[in-house]
């Protein structure tokens, strides 16, 4: 993060964002009590600005940091409309990680889930997570352009009387004429997630946000049923 951001976050005011972090096991998603969790501005990782320990539930209190003006994340091509934090994470037993970008936007709370590997006896390296910019701030290739109408086989359709919500969705890492990129099973309720909160800002209106996650929802049931079970 540029130093005149973080100065400018100093001195916003009442632009605020509220952080809280679970903290869990990998083996068993078991709540790691008293990890000792230090916050830093990205840019700037050993100016610590906080220091917590999670509780018995492996859970931290709700803290407030500094965060750009709300109408940053309202208008296309604003400023950075979010303030990012590094999240280091040591507890017995277990091998530190850290957390590089997490995204604090005004008047909403974010919640960091962190997952710990455990060890034996010695201790292990750090394990990094760097959170890449958001989609709606971030410069990424465009989009593959699709045809709005696509062909549809004569045989091989499947016509459900319903919606059907499937429990996993297919995610090719890759773009599509890439054959040897792996495939993924992703939970579906997990993919819907992580698609919207990558292309969502938490400051929307309400009405906003419900639109986008439906339009997400609808694109990925699309793709299930006329493309993925069309070729299996």
């Amino acid at each position: 993060m540029p130093v005149n951001m973080i100065h400018a976050m100093q001195n916003a005011g009442p632009d605020t964002g509220r952080l809280k972090i679970s903290v869990t096991s990998s083996i068993g998603l078991l709540p790691v009590t008293d990890a000792t969790i230090k916050i830093s501005y990205k840019g700037m990782p050993d100016s610590i600005i906080e220091t917590l320990n999670t509780d018995i539930s492996g859970q931290t209190e709700e803290i407030a940091l500094p965060s750009p003006p709300l109408e940053y994340s309202m208008e296309p091509g604003a400023d950075q409309p979010y303030s990012e934090y590094n999240i280091e994470v040591e507890a017995p037993g277990y091998e530190p990680v850290m957390v590089s970008g997490t995204e604090i936007l005004p008047d909403s709370l974010a919640l960091q889930p962190i997952e710990m590997n455990p060890i034996e006896v010695e201790r292990g390296k750090e394990e990094t997570i760097v959170i890449p910019d958001h989609t709606l701030y971030g410069e990424y290739p465009p989009k593959i352009p699709e045809d709005e109408i696509k062909p549809m086989d004569e045989t091989g359709e499947i016509v459900l009387s319903r919606v059907v919500i499937p429990e996993y969705v297919v995610v090719h890492d890759g773009v599509p004429s890439d054959s040897t990129a792996p495939n993924y099973y992703v939970k579906y309720k997990d993919y819907i997630k992580n698609v919207a909160s990558s292309e969502i800002y938490a400051t929307w209106p309400e009405n906003s946000i419900y639109a986008n996650i439906l339009a997400i929802m609808s694109v990925t049931l699309n793709r299930v049923y006329t493309e993925w079970y069309r070729n299996i």
